[in-house]
């Protein structure tokens, strides 16, 4: 089963809503570009792979949705700039949104939506098949018997189907290594303990969930022998912007010896951005932090403020490598990074 998947009849994009998970599995039911940027910007569909793919069928949507007697190219174009919108840090948003646009080429009218439509899916299969490569080149980072820190989720859920850096420890799995994955909570919105924890379950991969703060102390322990991330932006210098708190056990690993690897699709990697200070960094709505609930009650005390960054910058430096589709890549990444990206 897709994270995501299209029905032309309707025509429909099908997505799992991630925010019900892991107590319900729903899938919604987008029928306009609207509702599609809508389900990226509440994160009903999450994953830089899988929200730019997702993008890429809400164009499909828009040329379809046309009115008669209205501009099918000026209506594509406003769906182009509503999706972009929908979270500025993940590149591959706009990526897909380029790609699709390109490959879909100056049809008009009911040619321009299918044509639209056959572009996304292809990017759809692309992704799928890409994350089996990355699969492949990471897994033989790891050795049976490891204990892998994972942050966030970077499974098939934040992709199209099989996953980047979830997908290397799924890979490494139907190799035969016997793997324990150590899962982040990944706060505020626990990607880690609702998402990454369903999927590894699925799997039959053994895990733990540990609270955030609990890394650096399993990396002190030498309990772990290799951290797994994913990306929403890699910058020319091999600065990553991911989910926040990834900058954090990035020191601690870096600290305690431990090889920290960043895993993405070359898409992900935006070489027009010289380095992690020129990322935009998504600020969220403050009640995901001070709505949790403690013991039946709100945590934090009414009038309380809080900020919520979603992502944080992670210097190159401590990045041991990048795992890509073209392969392991190692500094100096303003040299090997642009080497990935060539056809």
């Amino acid at each position: 089963m897709r994270s995501l998947w299209w029905d032309p009849a309707g025509p429909t994009l099908h997505v799992i809503d991630q925010r019900q998970l892991p107590g319900r599995l729903v899938v919604l039911e987008l029928k306009t570009a609207d509702s599609v940027a809508e389900a990226i910007r509440t994160m009903a569909v999450r994953g830089a792979p899988a929200i730019g793919v997702a993008a890429a069928f809400g164009l499909a949507l828009a040329a379809a949705g046309t009115k008669a007697g209205r501009d099918v190219e000026a209506e594509v174009h406003r769906a182009s700039a509503t999706l972009r919108a929908a979270r500025p840090t993940a590149v591959n948003l706009k990526w897909a949104i380029d790609e699709c646009l390109r490959r879909s080429g100056p049809l008009t009218g009911g040619g321009r939506a299918a044509a639209l439509a056959e572009a996304a899916q292809a990017m759809a299969d692309e992704d799928v098949q890409t994350n089996r490569t990355i699969g492949r080149h990471g897994a033989a980072l790891l050795s049976d018997g490891d204990t892998v820190l994972h942050h966030c989720n970077t499974g098939a859920l934040a992709t199209v189907d099989y996953g980047t850096a979830l997908g290397v420890i799924r890979t490494a799995h139907e190799q035969g290594k016997r793997l324990r994955v150590l899962v982040d909570e990944t706060r505020p919105r626990l990607q880690g303990s609702r998402l990454t924890a369903w999927e590894l379950e699925q799997y039959g991969i053994s895990y733990a969930i540990i609270a955030d703060g609990a890394a650096g102390h399993m990396l002190q322990r030498g309990e772990v022998q290799a951290v797994l991330v994913g990306a929403d932006r890699v910058a020319a210098n091999g600065d990553v912007a991911n989910k926040i708190g990834t900058y954090m056990l990035a020191l601690a690993a870096h600290d305690n010896h431990v090889p920290f690897y960043c895993v993405v699709p070359t898409s992900t990697i935006d070489l027009a951005t010289a380095n992690g200070a020129a990322i935009p960094i998504e600020e969220r709505d403050p009640a995901e932090v001070l709505d949790l609930v403690h013991q039946g009650q709100r945590a934090a005390p009414e009038g309380s403020q809080a900020l919520n960054p979603a992502f944080d910058i992670t210097p190159a430096r401590l990045v041991t490598a990048f795992v890509t589709e073209a392969g392991v890549l190692h500094p100096p990444y303003p040299d090997t990074l642009p080497q990935a990206k060539s056809p």
